[in-house]
């Protein structure tokens, strides 16, 4: 939009960043309850949104593809550098098979659910669902990041967006709730008390501070991920595309996302500092994804969209009971791993904290391995929407 009121660059990053600012300070300084029920994801991407649709700020700007091309790639290896599989699978044992359950759930689940309500939806909207299935492997980072490489429209993407936040509230409190059938859950599974006592044991031992961040320490993060972008972007020119998946963009997530595990079993791992500032970059793209958003048509699609996204989360539920009697794990594990898978590592942790306190530090490791496999089982789940839509 040529006679937008902040038409360069520099200024419409400046109003990104301070959406994104805006709304986290505002959680902090009131304590609102509403944040509990819409939290600040959705004012981030919904205000640009508006700002760009009603004029403020254009739809298109150079700024948003250089976005695309750098702070994606950065946010998502320094993201992944807190990944550990080892201290994961040593506390967890099998509950973590109940984790890829979980996942094989969110990756299935998606061409059933899509192919239940693609007749009100839009030919391109499976890339929403691929789109949402990052976030719901992974967290907001994954679908950020899917939704690049798939270069999910604006509408779709808010789809997305939407269906996510509805349907973790819905899914959280049902989460939470699991703790009131233990004794069922138990029985159902068969699971021992002695595996309980040794999981609560080897989690509280698990405790791990990598030191308060200093200046070199960011120029170190920055330097591993500006390399990892480049090498990653080099190499993804060379992949072979199979479209309409599989291109030139989407092989640079992957690559970004292999070469950041690989690094998080180096002593970069041990950088201080990765995931904050992952973090916060993840939300200033996702104040980006909002801003390059035309919504004409969203309206018409959102009942079918959230109609076929709760459908999804309910065979992501049936998996995640499915590995839980196959492995014969406890129904505080899998509360864990469903919210690792849905709501990430915001959401790990509080119910985490519900059931067990001793569990919190290992449902930040199995969030983490979400993100890890977030952005292979995303595309997966895309794929499978695509040849279904």
């Amino acid at each position: 939009m040529a006679d937008a009121v902040i038409g360069n660059p520099i200024g419409v990053l400046a109003v990104l960043a301070g959406v994104a600012s805006f709304f986290f300070w505002l959680e902090k300084r009131t304590g609102w309850k509403i944040f509990n029920y819409f939290p600040p994801l959705l004012f981030i991407y919904g205000i640009p949104v508006i700002l760009s649709n009603t004029g403020f700020i254009p739809v298109k700007s150079p700024v948003y593809g250089w976005m695309g091309d750098t702070i994606l790639p950065l946010f998502l290896t320094l993201m992944l550098l807190n990944v550990d599989v080892r201290s994961a699978v040593r506390v967890m044992g099998k509950g973590i098979f109940v984790l890829f359950f979980g996942t094989a759930g969110v990756v299935l689940g998606a061409p059933i659910a899509y192919f239940l309500v693609k007749s009100g939806l839009g030919p391109e909207t499976w890339k929403g669902f691929g789109t949402l299935a990052g976030s719901w492997v992974g967290g907001t980072g994954n679908m950020a990041a899917v939704a690049e490489g798939l270069k999910t429209s604006g509408a779709d993407f808010g789809l997305a967006v939407l269906a996510d936040n509805l349907v973790y509230i819905v899914w959280l409190p049902i989460m939470l709730g699991s703790k009131n059938v233990a004794g069922w859950f138990h029985r159902f599974t068969g699971v021992s008390d002695e595996h309980l006592r040794k999981m609560q044991q080897a989690a509280g031992e698990l405790s791990r501070d990598k030191g308060k961040p200093q200046m070199r320490h960011m120029l170190y993060l920055f330097f591993l991920g500006l390399t990892v972008a480049w090498a990653a972007t080099e190499l993804g020119k060379v992949m072979p595309v199979v479209p309409p998946v599989l291109t030139a963009g989407s092989w640079k997530i992957l690559l970004v996302t292999t070469f950041g595990i690989i690094l998080s079993f180096t002593r970069a791992r041990n950088i201080p500092g990765s995931h904050t500032l992952a973090m916060a970059l993840v939300y200033l793209f996702v104040a980006n994804m909002g801003a390059k958003a035309q919504v004409e048509g969203i309206a018409g699609m959102a009942p079918w969209f959230l109609l076929g996204a709760f459908l999804w989360i309910f065979i992501h539920g049936g998996f995640c009971i499915l590995g839980a009697r196959l492995f014969r794990v406890d129904v505080h594990t899998v509360a864990i791993a469903s919210a690792a898978n849905i709501g990430g590592a915001a959401s790990a942790p509080v119910v985490a904290a519900y059931h067990d306190e001793r569990l919190v530090p290992v449902s930040i490791l199995m969030a983490l391995i979400g993100y890890a496999i977030g952005n292979y089982a995303a595309f997966a789940a895309a794929w499978l929407c695509y040849f279904v839509s």
